[in-house]
């Protein structure tokens, strides 16, 4: 059944287009143009959601759009977002079409966000649940927008770019500029997209998938991950423009938040062995926000990318975490 289906058909899943003159933090006033999608029962409660670099406003298969979204084994029925209990609400990051070449901030995005509540004439959330980029995006909201959120989940985000993940995106950009020095566009960004799953996973998953001795091809040595890295770079050259992805990663460095701005509660999930958010840096995080914040962690083989994988035991904490009680005179 379409995760999205149990909601009435006098709730009807909305998808549209906000266009807005935004103060960019780096780039100046910028005309842009916002997707959004709204999923779930009218007069439920409001729950924005937004995901990796690669997120879209498409969550999950609904009976509107029947395509798989991005999300769409974190929605469902008995999940912590069922849409038969609370109402879903996402964009499209700014920049992901590659129509923005311009440094776009975190905190750009989290007033998209807040434009298209203006929009949709929303005043207040009952929750933002922000995982990886969308972490990093809830963190900026909360602190720039948080007499209009009652609590954030931020799962494997920081308030920081942590300085070896930096560099590490680093090179798959001069990657990708190396591609296109050579008019080689696709191959470059397929090259960083294989780079970067390597900073999304574990030692250990690979080594459980791919424990198998090299072969010589063509007189060549060929390692037994190569065939997964090349599929993944080919997929994902074939749904993202290269100024998008390299806007989006650039935006990851720019991403910096004062946790002492955050004044709403904010539960964090932080996974043992995630290469990109690093267990210090969400406990650096978690000290920042004082009595504001609390922290989980979960211990898997998939690093940064376990809340893709982990779906039951995210939900598990999500739900918790939604569920939990508003200390009195926390927010708005």
């Amino acid at each position: 059944m379409a995760a999205c289906a149990a909601a009435s058909a006098a709730d009807a899943v909305v998808r549209g287009r906000v266009q807005v003159v935004l103060p960019m933090r780096h780039a100046g006033a910028r005309e842009v143009e916002i997707g959004y999608e709204l999923c779930g029962a009218a007069g439920a409660p409001l729950v924005f959601v937004a995901g990796g670099i690669s997120a879209s406003r498409h969550l999950a298969s609904n009976a509107a759009h029947g395509e798989a979204g991005w999300a769409e084994h974190l929605v469902g029925s008995g999940r912590a977002l069922d849409p038969a209990r609370v109402r879903l609400l996402a964009i499209d990051f700014l920049g992901a079409d590659g129509t923005l070449d311009a440094p776009i901030d975190t905190a750009d995005q989290a007033d998209a966000v807040a434009a298209v509540l203006d929009a949709l004439g929303i005043g207040v959330l009952h929750a933002f649940v922000g995982y990886s980029y969308g972490a990093l995006v809830g963190l900026q909201f909360a602190a720039r927008h948080g007499a209009r959120l009652r609590r954030l989940v931020a799962v494997s985000g920081a308030h920081r770019a942590h300085p070896y993940a930096a560099a590490w995106r680093a090179l798959q950009r001069r990657a990708v500029a190396l591609g296109q020095l050579q008019c080689a566009d696709a191959q470059g960004l397929s090259l960083a997209r294989q780079f970067a799953m390597l900073s999304y996973r574990t030692p250990d998953e690979f080594a459980e998938r791919f424990d198998a001795a090299p072969e010589v091809i063509n007189g060549r040595v060929r390692v037994a991950a190569e065939d997964y890295l090349d599929a993944a770079g080919a997929r994902y050259v074939a749904r993202t423009p290269v100024t998008a992805w390299l806007r989006l990663s650039e935006s990851i460095d720019l991403h910096r938040v004062d946790p002492a701005r955050i004044r709403v509660p904010v539960t964090l999930v932080a996974v043992e062995g995630d290469g990109l958010v690093p267990l210090a840096d969400a406990v650096a995080l978690l000290e920042g926000l004082g009595a504001y914040g609390r922290l989980r962690v979960l211990r898997s083989p998939y690093g940064h990318d376990a809340f893709l994988k982990e779906t039951d035991r995210i939900d598990t904490l999500l739900t918790a975490a939604l569920q939990a009680p508003i200390p009195s005179g926390d927010t708005a």
